[in-house]
């Protein structure tokens, strides 16, 4: 896989940025020391002026890039479920027992991050780190209708089509196929914050992972509904 995806290029709607950064080193290094100030200092203390003095930039070649942080992290958002939305369709390609084909991807969106070192200058794990605490923050805006209508979640969105179709397959009569989808993407989320910051919040733990919990509910909600 990992030699597949260095031959991949993420596709990033383009009224996210000003300028493609995978299109010149300088913006390669923005996303790049983003993700390392991002996960380090939080969003909220994260700024253009402090990204620049890091990389050594004016502040204002980032504006170039960028129009602003928030679009910095939907970009940075869209590009974890592209690279996430890539792992699931190889694994899942060959998988002909719907079963098996939706257990599989919910192992694949659940599971602990480990770097790939397909893309240089996007450290993976630090980068999922920014998905559970910050992503939350790229759509709970005012202006997340008209981003939504622009394009600017269609990732996502496409990441949670391919499970509600993966459930669908599992079971035609489940009424409830589109929302499981989206539960079965957030819950992963918030069972790893959980395991992180409230572990008194969660079963989950080195033994008993979000992926094992989130596969659990899933299948005992469809068999029940295939068995109703």
């Amino acid at each position: 896989m990992e030699r597949l995806l260095k031959n991949i290029k993420i596709a990033i709607n383009d009224k996210i940025y000003v300028k493609d950064p995978e299109s010149s080193d300088l913006g390669k290094r923005i996303i790049e020391h983003s993700i390392l100030m991002i996960d380090e200092m939080g969003f909220e203390s994260f700024t253009f002026k402090k990204l620049g003095a890091k990389i050594d930039s004016n502040e204002s070649s980032i504006y170039r890039y960028f129009e602003n942080k928030h679009k910095l992290l939907v970009y940075l958002t869209s590009w974890y479920w592209g690279w996430l939305e890539y792992q699931l369709v190889f694994a899942t390609n060959s998988i002909t027992d719907v079963n098996e084909k939706l257990k599989k991807a919910i192992a694949i969106v659940s599971k602990t991050i480990v770097e790939d070192n397909a893309f240089t200058h996007v450290n993976e794990v630090l980068l999922n780190n920014i998905v559970i605490n910050e992503s939350s923050k790229s759509y709970l805006t005012k202006e997340v209708d008209q981003e939504n209508k622009e394009g600017y979640f269609i990732i996502y969105k496409r990441m949670v089509n391919r499970l509600e179709d993966m459930i669908k397959d599992v079971s035609p009569s489940y009424e409830y196929p589109s929302s499981l989808a989206s539960t079965i993407l957030e819950s992963t989320l918030y069972q790893h914050f959980l395991k992180d910051h409230f572990p008194t919040l969660t079963n989950c733990d080195t033994t008993k992972t979000p992926s094992s919990f989130i596969s659990d509910l899933v299948f005992k909600t469809l068999n029940q509904s295939n068995h109703g």
